[in-house]
């Protein structure tokens, strides 16, 4: 038995570039395609590794083939290979050959044609079977009783069989197959309107294309029509698309002496691993030389130092190694020495370098906390803490506070001073509570890790391990755990003293790695500078302002809303017939599926029948008992969470709600609240719009409510390009009534109410991918008139499918998509081999680039009211920001001032190719003004 194992090594690398997420050494080295390369080659050995006499990998050599010489738009499609690959070419041939595989590039032809030579003349030269190993479906063409592809992604084995099974045609006839439906992928049209089907249809009833062009005058209808006028073009198309078999290459001529099957070189793949920090890899490496106990254990072992490092290091994009192994702290206890750090932090200021400060406090409350030390960095290794609020009695008497803040005041106050800080949201609002105005932020490490890497974790400790490959102190080993763990005030200043000083110390180093790192891409840079770090200063006056909420009314509300959840379990107890605990899942399941029958729609992670607000939903349409319990599961978490908690949340200073929002979490750029959690409000219930009328405006005041109309429909239509939506935007129609007239073939003015709102369901629902399952399920209509509609559409607007068809491809590429305005929205799952998983962030591909600019518009028209406010100096305070609203207090006297100018410095952030509309209301409370 004599078998050849061929790698479609170009098919290999892409697959593996994709699937991986976005792996890199220390020195920042794309990794990702290295790593699954060996994963592959391992399983494909593995499996079919037994009585291979001979191996080889074959990629495609730089520069083109012969069949663009034939046709020059031959994968003119393409785009060009993503750089990260690209610099992980060079390593996968080191680490193909160590791993014993000959590398095969040959110039002139394409890997498929080399692996059809070698196939074809391994059966001639007297080999038994060759197995080739790729995920390219145009090299059925080779499969024969004696050679069958293997496709290591899903196992998946092509004999002829499996080939006639999967396509309708034997492998003898796959060539004219390709030739009549073409080749999207590299390029090459086949007869237009013909596809897979009406291929395989055509070839089983002649037999050959050939065959076929002798009688295409008896073929009917378009389709015949179709295939005559591309009659001349085919020829040149059976070229393309035709594996060689016949190349000139020196290893063919005797297969088994030049491909013989070599060792793995165990010693260059230690190298090889550690140095690019495969560490899977090398820990696999590492006990196979152990077991089997040679001398390339030796050789291993000998490479300790970069094998440890790599094992030890954390593999994550761009990381940096650490240049700092122990920070030097300096303590400020006495004047002698303030005076000492105040001339470093002068000299910092005349030779223009930022320095790093950070806040520690009594309270992670924000508007509460106030300052029990400060600590600052200038440089590397050197951290510097100002005790000012410790009960510590071991420690030498401490600086006073109010002597510390006075003479820090003028540098933190002064805009030229450049500052840095970890969340410096936080620290200002520290200093803020203690007076302090800081001025001259240029940094925010938190900020500056979301625009890099928005979909990973922004915290001091996690960025120092990811980027720094430094651990930090974690703040329970200073301040103790769980229900011991004591105020930062109570810590021991020895202690607290270098926990504080990392603080600035790492951020000083993660800025410095940061900075140069956005700066080096305008987009990125552009987001960071121009959105991100002014609208903080945005964020920072709303939540110093907060807003009055009527705390009378909400007890009123509370009151109402206790009588209908009591008037709910009467009535539920009733339906049940007996009593229940309404808040309990288990009884609820027991109660609805065992004693009453009703259907099980879904099952928990645990087996059991769920009773979520999904099921509970569907079930409602049907019977009384789970709408009941739908209601009163509603209207329990509203007194919960708004009416009975909203009162106690008032700040006791300003006698104002203060929500805390945090700019670092969506993915997409939007704001997440809490405390309380504004986004959440339900608006869909007669209850959940009543929560919104407590909060109010001041006396003399006024709220007004500044919407964007329509936005990520307009920005749908500006990144699509579609022309038909453009211009009903430009035309000032109302879009789903124009979406409807498209879709049912109607004037505008024959629309009716269902078919707009049909539209509306349409124009929405793709914006977030929903497909025509999710369609038909939303409008109550069958899938195949759901599917019907989603045609028209995309027939009447043809530029949102190309676009929503280049993103999804796109994303694929490059592992993110991008706003209008550059901000990278990251997919993790994009290429994931789960299905669910990947076809969900395909869906986030579609709608991430809508949802992000959305963001991204509201934050700079946020922007510009607040520097309009500052240089009009109004009284006018904005208050909240949910999703696509701004919501301000407004004094009566700057009211029309506000309506006439809002409208305006909104919609002038952006030149899109629709015009942006923003509506606006006023009114003495939310509810009123929305």
């Amino acid at each position: 038995m004599k078998r050849l194992l061929l790698v479609d090594g170009s098919s290999y690398l892409y697959r593996a570039f994709h699937a991986m997420p976005d792996l890199r050494n220390r020195a920042g080295h794309p990794t990702g395609a290295i790593y699954g390369m060996v994963n592959m080659l391992r399983r494909f050995k593995a499996d079919y590794g037994a009585h291979a006499h001979c191996t080889a990998c074959v990629f495609d050599a730089p520069g083109g083939s012969f069949r663009e010489h034939i046709y020059p738009q031959y994968k003119a499609n393409r785009s060009s290979m993503p750089e990260d690959l690209a610099l992980q070419i060079g390593p996968i041939h080191e680490v193909v050959r160590a791993l014993g595989w000959p590398v095969l590039v040959e110039s002139g032809v394409e890997a498929d044609d080399v692996i059809g030579t070698l196939a074809l003349q391994a059966i001639a030269q007297g080999f038994n079977e060759v197995v080739i190993s790729t995920g390219d479906k145009d090299l059925a063409q080779l499969v024969s009783p004696n050679i069958r592809l293997v496709d290591t992604m899903n196992n998946r084995v092509m004999t002829p069989q499996a080939v006639f099974e999967k396509f309708g045609v034997h492998p003898e006839q796959f060539i004219d197959y390709l030739t009549l439906v073409g080749d999207a992928v590299d390029n090459v049209p086949g007869v237009d309107k013909v596809g897979p089907k009406t291929a395989a249809k055509w070839l089983a009833t002649y037999g050959s294309l050939a065959h076929l062009l002798q009688n295409a005058d008896s073929i009917t209808g378009k389709v015949g029509e179709h295939l005559r006028a591309a009659m001349e073009w085919l020829p040149t198309a059976k070229t393309l698309v035709t594996i060689r078999t016949d190349c000139d290459i020196l290893c063919a001529t005797n297969i088994e002496h030049a491909l013989m099957t070599q060792p793995e070189d165990h010693s260059q793949l230690a190298n090889l691993y550690a140095q690019y920090e495969l560490k899977q890899h090398l820990r696999d490496l590492q006990n196979h030389t152990t077991q089997h106990g040679s001398g390339i254990a030796k050789e291993a072992k000998s490479q300790t130092t970069a094998v440890s490092e790599a094992l030890s290091e954390p593999t994550s994009p761009l990381t940096q190694p650490s240049t700092v192994a122990n920070i030097h702290v300096h303590t400020i206890y006495t004047e002698a020495d303030f005076e000492s750090f105040q001339t470093a932090l002068n000299n910092a200021l005349q030779a223009n370098i930022p320095v790093a400060f950070d806040t520690e406090t009594d309270t992670l409350d924000a508007m509460l906390a106030t300052p029990v030390g400060l600590s600052f960095a200038f440089g590397a290794g050197h951290g510097y803490y100002i005790p000012l609020a410790h009960s510590d009695l071991t420690a030498p008497s401490t600086l006073p506070m109010g002597w510390v803040l006075e003479r820090l005041q003028p540098w933190f106050t002064n805009p030229h001073a450049r500052k840095v800080a970890q969340h410096a949201k936080f620290d200002q609002h520290v200093l803020a509570n203690v007076g302090i105005e800081v001025k001259g932020l240029v940094g925010d490490t938190m900020l500056a890790s979301y625009v890099l890497e928005a979909h990973k974790s922004h915290g001091m400790d996690a960025l120092a391990l990811r980027w720094l490959n430094h651990q930090t102190v974690p703040y329970e080993a200073v301040a103790g755990k769980g229900s011991q763990q004591k105020t930062f005030s109570m810590v021991p200043i020895e202690q607290a003293a270098p926990y504080a000083a990392e603080d600035a110390e790492v951020t000083w180093r993660l800025n410095a790695l940061f900075e140069p790192m956005i700066q080096a891409d305008d987009a990125l840079n552009f987001v960071y500078q121009n959105i991100e770090l002014p609208f903080s200063d945005v964020l920072l006056a709303m939540e110093r302002h907060g807003v009055l909420i009527d705390a009378e009314l909400l007890q009123q509300q509370s009151q109402a809303l206790s009588e209908r959840l009591q008037q709910l379990e009467t009535e539920s107890y009733a339906l049940a017939g007996g009593p229940f605990n309404l808040n309990s899942p288990k009884q609820i399941a027991e109660l609805l599926f065992e004693r009453l029958q009703l259907p099980v729609i879904k099952k928990t992670a645990g087996g059991a029948p769920s009773t979520d607000e999904e099921v509970l939903s569907q079930l409602a349409h049907d019977y009384p008992l789970p709408a009941k319990l739908l209601e009163h599961r509603g209207l329990a978490k509203l007194k919960n969470t708004y009416t009975d908690k909203l009162p106690r949340m008032k700040n006791p200073n300003t006698q104002r709600v203060h929500t805390h929002y945090a700019q670092a979490v969506a993915v997409t750029g939007r704001l997440a609240s809490s405390e309380p959690n504004l986004q959440n409000i339900p608006i869909r219930t007669p209850e959940g719009r009543r929560v919104r009328e407590a909060f109010i405006a001041a006396p003399g005041y006024s709220l007004i409510s500044a919407d964007y109309s329509q936005i990520e429909l307009r920005i749908m239509a500006h990144i699509s390009e579609d022309q038909a939506l453009i211009n009903a935007f430009r035309s000032g129609l109302d879009v789903h009534t124009a979406t409807a007239a498209e879709i049912f073939g109607v004037q505008l003015a024959d629309v009716n109410t269902e078919q707009r709102r049909t539209a509306k369901t349409i124009n929405f629902g793709l914006i977030y991918g929903m497909s025509a399952f999710g369609l038909a399920a939303n409008l109550g209509i069958a899938r195949d008139a759901a599917k019907l509609y989603i045609d028209r559409y995309f027939a009447r607007y043809p530029g949102v499918a190309a676009y929503m068809q280049r993103t999804r491809e796109m994303a694929k590429q490059q592992g993110y998509v991008s706003t209008v305005f550059g901000r990278r929205l990251w997919l993790p799952e994009i290429n994931s081999p789960n299905g669910p998983r990947r076809a969900a962030a395909e869906r986030a591909a579609i709608n991430a680039p809508m949802q992000g600019t959305s963001a991204d518009l509201i934050k700079l028209a946020m922007i510009a009211i607040h520097k309009h406010i500052q240089e009009q100096h109004l009284q006018t305070r904005m208050l909240m920001q949910v999703h696509d609203e701004v919501v301000l207090e407004v004094p009566e006297d700057e009211l029309e001032t506000m309506k006439t100018h809002l409208p305006l410095w909104m919609t002038e952030v952006a030149n899109l190719s629709v015009p942006l509309e923003v509506s606006i209301g006023v009114g003495r409370n939310w509810d009123e003004a929305h």
